[in-house]
């Protein structure tokens, strides 16, 4: 009896093993820098002041196969940094044999948070940031470099949905390009007057109840484009900022409600002031445009239904998207 015990221990360590060395896991640095607006992008790139970024690249291992490329997701996190129902989808990501990276724009510099505040890392940092990553990780000896999708939650939404904006994109780079986007409740409440995005696909996943980043702007925006754009959205009944989180809804009394903002994007990457139309391009211009429309405090947490089906989504969304690429 002993013998058997010990022969079926060791062969669960062997197969615990196997299943540990399905994916590596590794470090990437690299060099960014530190816009605060997107018109810095546009405008004043070469003037940033530099930042060193890192993020968790993790790939699948394949014994049969060692010089195999793998398509690769980029995650981006939202102003509390990542939360385990970012990391969520990652791991279903894997587990279908994407390389996924989680992009550490946050730790990078310091930060753990920008909810009530929104100025340490901007939306613009993160683009660049993205960007840079993309850069890198399409030189990887692993990394198939014309399969490459980013998705990203609230922040990180709105880092997906205008990293697909051309004017930027092309003040960035026109070496590598995204294949896919997929923004889980961005910011659509930014109103670009050039309406120029990629051709790569982009879908919006939001609530309906989204009182931090509403839906509306999202749907109107959509409209707008979906002429000249392969992007669509779907959204959720009764689901929050958060919806496919598993915590319950709560009151965040320190979030940015933007129900009743709608900022104007110049082609020149200046994002303006309701009324004023003053550029909000550093911090203590972007609190006072905000005093005009954004109020403290909103609902965040999740939707079981609505969790199922966004996961369900974005597992068919990535494999249509990048599988399907020749």
């Amino acid at each position: 009896m002993n013998k058997i015990t010990n022969r079926l221990s060791i062969a669960l360590l062997f197969i615990g093993l196997f299943i540990n060395a399905q994916s590596k896991k590794e470090v990437i640095h690299f060099e960014s820098a530190n816009p605060f607006s997107l018109g810095d992008i546009i405008t004043d790139l070469d003037n940033q002041e530099k930042q060193q970024v890192f993020g968790q690249l993790t790939t699948p291992v394949d014994s049969l196969n060692p010089t195999k490329k793998y398509p690769l997701i980029i995650g981006v996190a939202g102003s509390m940094g990542w939360r385990k129902h970012h990391l969520d989808y990652l791991k279903m990501y894997q587990e279908q044999g994407y390389a996924t990276f989680q992009l550490n724009s946050f730790k990078s510099r310091g930060i753990t948070s920008t909810v009530g505040s929104q100025d340490e890392v901007t939306i613009a940092a993160v683009i660049l940031d993205a960007y840079r990553a993309l850069e890198k990780l399409s030189k990887h000896p692993k990394i198939n470099e014309d399969k490459v999708a980013i998705t990203g939650w609230s922040l990180g939404g709105g880092v997906t949905l205008f990293a697909g904006w051309l004017p930027l994109k092309e003040a960035i780079t026109n070496q590598v390009s995204f294949a896919a986007h997929l923004a889980f409740y961005p910011p659509c409440f930014i109103n670009p007057e050039n309406l120029s995005f990629t051709k790569a696909p982009i879908h919006i996943l939001i609530g309906e109840a989204d009182n931090w980043t509403p839906a509306k702007p999202c749907i109107n925006l959509v409209e707008k484009l979906s002429d000249k754009t392969n992007i669509s959205i779907t959204t959720y009944p009764d689901a929050h900022h958060g919806f496919d989180s598993e915590e319950p809804v709560v009151w965040n009394e320190k979030g940015y409600s933007f129900k009743d903002c709608l900022f104007d994007l110049t082609a020149d990457g200046d994002v303006l002031m309701n009324y004023l139309r003053i550029p909000m391009s550093n911090s203590i211009l972007q609190k006072v445009g905000f005093l005009f429309c954004v109020d403290k405090g909103v609902h965040v947490g999740g939707n079981l239904e609505a969790r199922k089906k966004s996961l369900a989504f974005a597992k068919d969304f990535m494999n249509n998207k990048l599988l399907k690429l020749k």
